[in-house]
């Protein structure tokens, strides 16, 4: 038996690969279409920006300046203004969820403005059941507030003093549309189900079918028999990748920057960090089920939660902060990121991509360990 590499024999048994894959519907469903189904549920479905936002309005002051402050609040794009007349009322929609905060201007709201401090006049109600949205409420009201008594105390003559010249300017993301940095980890998130779904059924496929032993009896080396079922999946997952690219860039109107080689090589390396993971959960069950089970829970739910993608690694604690550190997908995400929105910076991209071949290496390693040349 040679136990030499032959190229040859890896030609012959990626071209059989290729074979399958072409009679084999699922292979093309889960390269081709399903990246793009998952593209737009994740995409659209994930959505950290808040537009308008419900709010009550319960008014118990009829004064000049009351009705002022209340035509402001109904001009404002970001608040959708929801009349209330009794404070029974308020809380019982609040309770409903049919409001996501409430304004109350106070009947003594006049009297306090001709004190000329203004407090307590207005009282803002939030729903602290969903922190975010009453953060949003709370910053979007006073931000209006602010801007209503500068403008008042502009009519009636009062100079305004501002110390401070603040002008806000966001860099790298000018629109400040979450999806176009969640899109990107969208991405990440896909080729790690795609990926490592694709090389999780072969092996186990072919101990299913019975021509496992078909492969053992011919005289290929263990590197032929590994390389040839990582060749074409990944020659797939990159396929998947540029359309995914295609689809956020033209459909989702996602912003470009980089390069499409360096998009190229880390993807190349994420991928074999999927692929290699994939075919090692195949080579361990030997069951095309159990392999895709395990890949869904040991692929997607870290890449999701621990990724970096939609919650903030600092935020996390200690521990899972070191459990991310082993999460291919927290360094793909996080250079998929940097390309698509400010585009090449190296040292960004060379961090993430030495612990990427590492990740790799381990996982390829890993499987070239598990592969047995006998049938045991």
């Amino acid at each position: 038996m040679s136990k030499e590499f032959s190229i040859r024999r890896l030609r012959a048994l990626c071209k059989k690969e290729m074979f399958q894959i072409v009679r084999d519907p699922s292979s093309i469903m889960i390269a081709f279409i399903l990246p793009v189904i998952l593209l737009f549920m994740m995409g659209y479905a994930i959505n950290l920006d808040t537009s308008v936002i419900r709010v009550g309005i319960l008014v118990q002051d009829n004064g000049s300046s009351a009705q002022n402050f209340v035509r402001t609040l109904q001009a404002s794009p970001t608040i959708d203004l929801h009349p209330i007349l009794a404070q029974e009322d308020l809380l019982a929609e609040m309770s409903n969820k049919k409001l996501r905060g409430a304004i109350v201007i106070q009947n003594d709201f006049s009297t306090k403005l001709l004190q000329g401090n203004g407090e307590g006049a207005v009282q803002v109600i939030t729903d602290g059941a969903e922190p975010n949205t009453a953060n949003f409420v709370t910053a979007y009201i006073n931000g209006i507030w602010q801007s209503w008594r500068m403008a008042e105390k502009m009519e009636k003559g009062v100079v305004q003093t501002t110390p401070i010249d603040v002008r806000i300017r966001s860099w790298y993301n000018p629109s400040t549309i979450s999806r176009n940095f969640l899109i990107p980890g969208t991405i990440a998130i896909v080729l790690t189900v795609i990926g490592a779904m694709l090389t999780s059924m072969v092996v186990a496929r072919e101990w299913e079918r019975g021509t496992m032993e078909a492969l053992l009896a011919t005289p290929i080396t263990k590197l032929e028999l590994l390389l040839s079922k990582t060749i074409p999946y990944y020659i797939l997952s990159l396929v998947a990748m540029f359309l995914c690219l295609i689809v956020a860039v033209t459909i989702m109107d996602v912003p470009f920057r980089g390069s499409l080689m360096v998009l190229w090589a880390t993807s190349t390396l994420f991928l074999g960090c999927a692929l290699g993971l994939g075919l090692f959960l195949s080579t361990a069950t030997r069951s095309q089920f159990n392999a895709a089970s395990i890949t869904l829970i040991a692929g997607f739910l870290p890449s999701m939660i621990m990724g970096g993608i939609v919650f903030e690694i600092q935020s996390m604690s200690g521990a899972l902060k070191l459990i991310t550190l082993i999460i291919p997908a927290r360094y793909y995400a996080n250079s998929l990121q940097t390309i698509f929105q400010t585009g090449s910076v190296p040292s960004i991209l060379w961090t993430n991509a030495m612990a990427l071949t590492l990740l790799m290496v381990f996982w390829l390693a890993l499987t070239a360990k598990k592969t047995k040349r006998t049938l045991e």
